[in-house]
């Protein structure tokens, strides 16, 4: 992507008046310090969440010896390695992507690992899977693999990321909501009409927010964030809705009230809390068998997103690439063991930063105003929880939208195109996994276009991951054969 200024625009737009925007190319990519204090805070907000959500899942499953993980402490470690790796990303990388604890693999810790493991030998095992992907980052093969996703893939990456983004927001925000049975699957709000006061809210922040962006409002999606958050806030004052685990028309994560106490001291007793006994526990082999679905949901995951966001903020050149790709890599992969080494979970680019691209946010400079709301997350706890994730929800739906918005450069002359790229984008939310969207799309690519005559346009290196892929759908047979 050539970065060179216009000879049409006025050199004072090109010319950086001081450290910090030389420093973050702000000027450069077309940015203001306004923008991306602006894009950091809205991140921030529509990330918020995972304060809250992160301490839910891991302090809510006792692991095999029977000990559960303390809601405070992983709170404040949440808080803690969010920001630090923000930030660090921020300056390293110099692109407006925040972390997180990644949803998908703590889930998957909650869920599958400790079962099996202690806790601390969870993280264990998050631990060696950052170590793998900084030393894949580092040599180059991460780098190589990313390279060898054919354009038409990433495109579709990207769009697919859009349509997850939205889906979890009409989910947060109870727009969409299970019905319990096969057939159908899910349903439009409560019984299939709009039935709760917060679903409501949700549908006003949305159509708020949607013609602030129409009409081309600066901080359009904040003011929209804020307007919804202090619409609840009066709601919840009057109705007393409460919590949606007491009452169905209740709030989803966050009820929207002003707390009572405003700060509390982090208790971070959990870092360093790690064990590498898993192996001795469950043997090396379902070890390793752990440790290879960690990598993979962690280096796809990651890829996928940051390809999505580097496109939405127009960073990307025409291969996909972006600046500091090798660096980015490298920090992403530095989340995990850091997510391990604190016992929050592997953090990784969050897909809610595109709501700070969506406001403007194009550098780092975005991050460290993000990273910074994160550690002062750890001492004011209480007032994260003030945005709902229905207001939230809306910041995401819109922003999906701006993503889909990518659809128009892929081209579908070809079926042996089409379907890959139609796989790619649906798998990712029906699934809810944004691993399993780019597996199945690197699979269904390396069938059809070998199949159709296009074997040799296609990377030795794509057919190794899509092989990596086929046992990586199959890891459960495989781990009940090699159990058994």
């Amino acid at each position: 992507m050539t970065e060179t200024p216009t000879s049409e625009a006025p050199p004072e737009q090109h010319a950086p008046t001081s450290f910090i925007d030389r420093f973050f190319e702000i000027t450069k990519r077309g940015s203001s310090v306004g923008a991306e204090v602006r894009g950091g805070l809205v991140t921030f907000v529509t990330m918020a969440y995972i304060v809250i959500l992160n301490p839910i899942i891991l302090s809510g499953s006792p692991d095999v010896a029977g000990d559960v993980l303390a809601f405070q402490q992983v709170a404040a470690v949440t808080g803690l390695t969010a920001g630090v790796m923000t930030i660090l990303f921020g300056v390293v990388a110099r692109l407006p992507f925040a972390f997180a604890a990644g949803l998908g693999i703590n889930s998957y810790l909650a869920v599958a690992v400790v079962g099996e493991v202690t806790w601390p030998e969870a993280m264990g095992l998050v631990l060696i899977n950052g170590l793998i992907i900084v030393l894949l980052a580092a040599t180059g093969l991460r780098r190589l693999i990313f390279n060898a996703v054919p354009m038409q893939l990433k495109l579709a990456i990207t769009v697919g990321i859009g349509l997850f983004i939205a889906f979890i927001g009409f989910v947060d925000a109870g727009f969409v909501t299970a019905t319990g049975f096969n057939s159908p699957p899910v349903q439009l709000g409560a019984a299939g009409s709009i039935a709760t006061v917060p679903s409501l809210i949700f549908v006003l922040t949305l159509l708020l927010t949607g013609v602030l962006v129409a009409r081309k409002v600066r901080g359009g999606i904040l003011i929209g964030l804020v307007s919804g958050t202090v619409v609840a806030v009066i709601v919840e004052a009057i109705w007393h809705l409460g919590s949606g685990a007491e009452n169905p028309g209740g709030w989803g994560l966050g009820v929207p009230t002003l707390p009572a106490s405003w700060f509390s001291w982090p208790d971070l007793s959990l870092v360093g809390q790690v064990s590498f006994g898993s192996f001795e526990r469950i043997g090396a082999l379902a070890a390793l068998g752990l440790i290879f679905t960690l990598v993979f949901t962690n280096f796809f995951d990651a890829m996928g997103t940051m390809t999505g966001l580097s496109k939405e903020a127009e960073l990307a050149d025409a291969k996909g690439d972006f600046p500091r790709l090798r660096s980015a890599l490298i920090v992403e992969g530095v989340g995990a063991v850091a997510g391990g080494f604190t016992s929050s979970s592997s953090n990784t680019v969050f897909i809610e930063s595109g709501a700070g691209i969506g406001e403007g946010a194009r550098t780092g400079l975005a991050n460290l105003v993000t990273g910074a709301l994160f550690l002062l997350a750890m001492f004011v706890t209480p007032l994260t929880s003030i945005v709902p994730s229905e207001v939230a929800s809306a910041a995401l739906v819109v922003v999906g939208a701006m993503m889909m918005s990518q659809i128009r450069f892929i081209e579908f002359d070809a079926f042996s195109v089409m379907l890959p790229v139609f796989v790619t984008i649906t798998v990712m939310p029906f699934t809810y996994s944004i691993a399993n969207g780019i597996g199945a799309g690197f699979v269904t690519w390396v069938v059809l276009r070998s199949l159709s005559g296009k074997a040799k346009e296609i990377s030795p290196l794509l057919w190794i991951v899509a092989a990596g892929f086929v046992l990586y759908f199959a890891r459960g047979p495989i781990e009940a054969l090699f159990g058994g």
